[in-house]
C-alpha cells in the first residue's frame, strides 16, 4: 500500500499529491519564478523540514516498489544475463531504500541529513551461451525493460526536483547522486532494450 503525502501552500492551503506520478501536480503548485511561488495564490513559499520528511517517505515507497518490480522481472526472465541485470538492479534499489530509511530516521530524530557516497553496479562477465528469446518470452522482456525505463525517468525527475527544493547541502548532494544513479540505470535499460529489440540478444555482461 502506497503512502500518500501532500504538499500544502502555507499561504492559501493549495494542496498537491506528492508521489512520483503526482509530482507534476506539485510543480503546478510550486512554480519557479525567481524563487518558489504557489501557482494558486502567487505568493512565495518556503520548503520546510516537514516537506523534506514527506519527500523522503515518497522516495522510500518508490524505491521499495522498484525493488519489487526488478525482483519480479528477475524471476520471470529466463535469460541468465537478463536475470543477473534485473537482480542487481533490485539490490541497487533496496540499497537506495535502506539509505533513505536511515536518512528519514536521522531527519526525524536529529533534524540532520546524512552523507551518501553512492552505489555502483557490477557488470560481471557472464560466459553462458544462451539461445535468443523467442515469441512471447522476448515480448515480455521488452515490456519489462520499457516499463523500467519509464519508472527510472520519473525517479530522476523527482530526485532532481528534490535537489532543488531542499536547502541542506548534504541533502542536495544526496538527491543529485540518486538522480545520477537512476540516469545510469535508464541508460543501461535502454541499451538492453535496443539490443534485445534489434538483435534478440541481451548485451549485459558482454
Amino acid at each position: 500500500m502506497s503512502i500518500k503525502e501532500t504538499y500544502t501552500c502555507q499561504h492559501c492551503g493549495a494542496e498537491a499529491d506528492m508521489t512520483l506520478e503526482g509530482f507534476e501536480k506539485v510543480e503546478d503548485v510550486i512554480k519557479r519564478e525567481k524563487g518558489l511561488h504557489c501557482k494558486a495564490c502567487r505568493k512565495e513559499i518556503l520548503w520546510s523540514d516537514r516537506e523534506d520528511i514527506k519527500a523522503v517517505r515518497v522516495a522510500m515507497e518508490a524505491e521499495k516498489q522498484a525493488y519489487q518490480a526488478y525482483s519480479k522481472a528477475a524471476k520471470m526472465t529466463k535469460n541468465p544475463k537478463g536475470k543477473d541485470m534485473f537482480q542487481q538492479l533490485s539490490e541497487f534499489e533496496m540499497n537506495h531504500y535502506q539509505k533513505l530509511k536511515g536518512l528519514l530516521k536521522s531527519l526525524e530524530e536529529k533534524g540532520e541529513w546524512i552523507l551518501y557516497e553512492g552505489t555502483s553496479l557490477k557488470n560481471k562477465k557472464i560466459p553462458l551461451k544462451t539461445e535468443k528469446p523467442k515469441g512471447q518470452e522476448q515480448l515480455t522482456d521488452l515490456d519489462a525493460l520499457r516499463i523500467a525505463v519509464r519508472e527510472e525517468k520519473k525517479a530522476q525527475a523527482y530526485y532532481r526536483s528534490m535537489a532543488e527544493l531542499t536547502k541542506d547541502p548534504r541533502g542536495k548532494d544526496m538527491y543529485k547522486r540518486l538522480a545520477g544513479e537512476e540516469e545510469l540505470h535508464e541508460k543501461l535499460l535502454n541499451d538492453q532494450y535496443y539490443s534485445l529489440h534489434n538483435t534478440g540478444i541481451w548485451s549485459w555482461g558482454d
